[in-house]
């Protein structure tokens, strides 16, 4: 089965936390702290896959993590760092943030592989927080938290030609004959329901053709397939609007013309003002003696800058006429492949570091909670706690930082005490 979208949870790895431990050694009776560093978390990078055609590997399992960062160990020693874990999309793919639908990556050009998740870092060891008023330590820093993120994913395909018209108009024998694909052909509505891609040969160059499976009225706002189908046309430069000009199944060719340019202009308007050629289709079937369609779509398109070529799928009348003109159209197009730009940043959407500190029930004193931390050692030491402006401020961080949770959880009543760095507050809610 194709597929050309899928939705998945990706989570990059948790850093490792700091350690806290001291140097015990003979004769070294009182040693410093020695604490190693946590380890960082692993990477969730997206790498273009040449071999890969559809995203049908993510549907059939939705959660994607790197691995955790160790913690940090004794003597210094640094845990190890989480792997990163590589998710191989197939070029074209566009990774958007599934709640806001913002782009964070599109996986196309020289875009091969981007870190769309980083890993969190390390802590620090409480080797690092040795001062001289506070020289053991009994803290240290927590690793960074994993980031989770919700993704789609979507391939729009990389093609400089797109083949769109309705239904059982002869797009797959069209694409059959001009390139080298093998699209499945048959007589049925919607035969077609994977974009093909083929590449033309001509001289002094070629281009990528992609069918585009049948459009219907209605196709702009998801009736039938036309989203799926629809944005596999976003990167095309110049349009072939393939139209059965005989009216096998009695529809009106210029009408139709008409409807698939309202689908066109409803999901896209950028998309419909690109360059487009008209190709009359299966001018074999023509019976003489009636009104030549053809000459009909050139009396109302071509006056609005749209040629008009008869051509034969079947027997390739005409094809390789059209082929040239398309070559000299996308000559005079821009080059430039239509590349979207990132809008979401997951790095903005870090959880807020966690400080180091610990909260501990006094061994000594009954009623009394000793909290220490380097960040809060620092505070102290600029918070002017006699100014009610100030204390309302240090009070904030406290419950920011999580502290006052801590103590909560610890069984903390009010009337406690709590010790800070000399200082003594008395709990209350």
């Amino acid at each position: 089965m194709f597929a050309d979208r899928a939705r998945i949870i990706i989570r990059s790895g948790k850093g490792g936390d700091g350690h806290v431990s001291f140097r015990r050694e003979l004769y070294v009776p009182a040693g410093g702290p020695d604490g190693g560093d946590g380890g960082k978390g692993g990477d969730v990078i997206f790498q273009v896959d040449e071999g890969m055609n559809t995203l049908s590997d993510y549907r059939h399992r939705r959660k994607y993590a790197a691995q955790d960062g160790q913690e940090g160990g004794k003597r210094r020693c640094h845990g190890a760092n989480g792997a990163d874990i590589v998710l191989k999309v197939p070029e074209g793919t566009v990774i958007f943030e599934a709640e806001s639908g913002q782009v964070i990556a599109d996986m196309s050009g020289e875009n091969r592989r981007q870190v769309v998740l980083k890993g969190g870092r390390g802590g620090n060891g409480n080797m690092h927080y040795a001062t001289s008023t506070m020289q053991a330590p009994k803290y240290a820093q927590p690793g960074q938290p994993a980031q989770e993120l919700e993704v789609r994913l979507e391939l729009k395909m990389i093609a400089d030609v797109g083949l769109v018209g309705f239904p059982n108009v002869g797009k797959s024998t069209f694409l059959s004959r001009v390139t080298n694909a093998q699209p499945k052909i048959a007589n049925y509505h919607f035969t077609t329901l994977t974009p093909n891609l083929g590449v033309v040969d001509l001289e002094g160059g070629g281009f990528v053709i992609a069918d585009i499976p049948g459009l219907i009225e209605g196709a702009s706002q998801g009736v039938g397939l036309g989203h799926e189908f629809l944005r596999h046309i976003e990167r095309t430069r110049v349009i072939i609007h393939l139209v059965d000009a005989a009216s096998t199944e009695g529809r009106d060719p210029v009408e139709d013309i008409y409807t698939i340019n309202r689908e066109l202009e409803l999901y896209n308007p950028e998309i419909a003002s690109r360059p487009q050629v008209i190709a009359a289709n299966k001018i074999d079937a023509l019976y003489p003696g009636d009104e030549d369609p053809v000459e009909r779509l050139r009396r109302e398109f071509e006056p609005k800058g749209v040629k008009v070529f008869a051509i034969s799928a079947v027997s390739g009348q005409g094809v390789k006429e059209l082929l040239y003109h398309v070559k000299g159209m996308l000559e005079q197009t821009q080059e430039e492949k239509v590349f979207f730009k990132q809008e979401y940043f997951p790095e903005d959407h870090l959880i807020q570091e966690q400080l180091p500190f610990t909260v501990s029930k006094s061994q000594e004193e009954e009623n009394t909670y000793v909290i220490e931390g380097p960040k809060i050692e620092k505070m102290l030491g600029y918070t002017n706690l006699e100014s009610e402006k100030g204390f309302l401020f240090f009070q904030r961080f406290l419950k920011e930082t999580g502290i006052l949770e801590e103590l909560e959880n610890l069984g903390i009543q009010e009337g406690d005490t709590v010790r800070m760095y000399g200082f003594d507050f008395d709990y209350y809610k």
